[in-house]
């Protein structure tokens, strides 16, 4: 069985924590491949991206390039409407019928999932890979899934993984990773100083931001 990661987000700019935290997933999990989905308009930010839709997908581009494994979807920006996730994956379950998928989310964006539109219906269609971060206790994704989804989380299974038999009652898998504290935010303030970003992502997102002259007004 097909197996794909949906890893999304606003990736304002994609960096090199998104990257490492994407490989060691797909290598505990076994996935055939990862697309990394940049959203057009966020629904759950309360302020817009500081980088153009076309910008954050070019850049997603530039960092999935020679990564074994990695491809960039503008399917969400194509869309030009708010990226909700219910109609993101009903698109690419139309595309992959086939396929098993699996959402991918660090624990501290999994904790909002209450305010996702239809998530009940998200978690019933495709399955999770929640993913620690630096701050965050890993176990608290139990927390904030109501009535019986409490049951619906647990940790990823050894063996064939996510290709292989899964537990049929586990929608949620649990993943601790060696995730990188660096963040977004920090990069973009680094380029608002005029500080370089070398080292925070990859060489050829750096020369994009630096090329369209990104960030150096928020």
């Amino acid at each position: 069985m097909k197996t794909i990661g949906l890893f999304g987000g606003t990736f304002d700019p994609i960096h090199l924590g998104h990257l490492q935290a994407a490989a060691e997933v797909r290598r505990r999990a076994r996935l055939d491949r990862i697309l990394f989905i940049p959203s057009y308009l966020p629904p759950h930010k309360k302020t817009g991206a500081a980088a153009s839709a076309a910008d954050r997908l070019r850049m997603v581009e530039l960092a999935c390039r020679r990564r074994a494994g990695f491809e960039a979807s503008a399917i969400e920006v194509e869309a030009r409407e708010k990226s909700y996730s219910i109609l993101t994956l009903r698109k690419l379950r139309a595309l992959s019928p086939e396929a098993r998928l699996f959402f991918i989310l660090g624990v501290d964006a999994f904790l909002d999932i209450g305010t996702w539109r239809e998530y009940h219906r998200v978690i019933e269609e495709c399955y999770f890979i929640v993913m620690g971060r630096p701050g965050f206790d890993l176990d608290r994704a139990r927390d904030v899934l109501a009535g019986g989804l409490k049951d619906a989380v647990g940790p990823l299974p050894t063996g064939g993984a996510a290709a292989g038999p899964l537990p049929p009652h586990i929608r949620v898998f649990l993943v601790p990773i060696r995730a990188l504290d660096i963040s977004s935010t920090g990069i973009r303030a680094r380029v608002r100083r005029g500080l370089s970003v070398d080292g925070l992502v990859p060489k050829p997102v750096a020369a994009y931001i630096r090329d369209h002259e990104l960030y150096r007004g928020r």
